[in-house]
């Protein structure tokens, strides 16, 4: 894998975005050959700047819908390349009831719910002092936030999700809120199975290590962190290309990826 897919700046197409530039510039230095894309309107037919040569190719840029990652691998496709990292595999990591049954023991119990007219039921039947809402993909981050202590406010939040995120992407994950140490939490990458911390010198939990063991993907992102007995559970898992790299470098990111 020697090229990857960072979406265009605005106004210059043949630029990454300002928000990856950085992540642009570790890349070239790295070695790899950079391509930018503009994602308005993007079709299987868009064009990449420069011209994909036939090789593997990652991409890294913004949280895409699994249609929407469709379409991007359909584009790849159509310009001569191989995408490294198929639908399933994306689904696999960016859908949680994907990833969900393979890590049941290391993460916070959760219910999943396709039918939104079921939910106040659904949380009244758990019993649950709080409960941590989803969709498949995202949490609420505005507004009422993404926990709340009674099955009578699940309705506001779906409102609210629908409000501020457009849709309920696949339907909600009802999870079991646990005595976590917030800022605790750590980002970990997996790449072709082996577990990395933003820290080339720090050790990578078990966790981690099983985690890049069991699922199905080449590249992706495990959020872990500690109770207050001194746990390590695992929140969330996520597809390497849209993961953000909260607490690492650019640089650290291509290292990785070099391997």
């Amino acid at each position: 894998m020697n090229q990857i897919v960072l979406p265009a700046d605005f106004f210059e197409k043949n630029r990454p975005d300002e928000a990856f530039q950085s992540q642009a510039t570790a890349f070239a230095r790295s070695g790899f050959s950079v391509h930018t894309l503009d994602f308005e309107g993007l079709t299987s037919k868009s064009r990449f700047l420069p011209k994909l040569s036939p090789s593997a190719t990652l991409f890294r840029g913004w949280m895409l819908s699994l249609d929407k990652y469709q379409t991007l691998l359909a584009a790849i496709e159509s310009a001569g390349a191989t995408p490294f990292t198929s639908s399933e595999q994306y689904r696999a990591a960016h859908h949680l009831p994907q990833w969900y049954p393979l890590l049941r023991e290391l993460t916070p119990e959760t219910v999943i719910l396709v039918d939104l007219e079921q939910a106040e039921t659904t949380l009244r039947n758990l019993s649950w002092d709080r409960f941590f809402i989803k969709d498949f993909v995202k949490s609420l981050k505005t507004s009422v936030g993404s926990i709340i202590d009674s099955p009578d406010k699940i309705t506001e939040l779906i409102s609210e999700m629908k409000k501020f995120r457009g849709t309920v992407e696949g339907g909600l994950c009802i999870r079991k809120v646990e005595d976590i140490i917030p800022e605790s939490e750590q980002r970990f990458f997996v790449w072709k199975q082996v577990g990395y911390a933003s820290d080339a010198t720090a050790q990578v939990p078990e966790e981690v290590k099983f985690a890049a063991s069991v699922i199905p993907s080449q590249f992706f992102s495990v959020d872990l962190v500690r109770t207050k007995t001194g746990k390590n559970r695992i929140v969330e898992i996520g597809d390497g290309q849209v993961s953000d790299i909260v607490g690492w470098t650019p640089e650290r990111l291509s290292e990785i990826l070099s391997t």
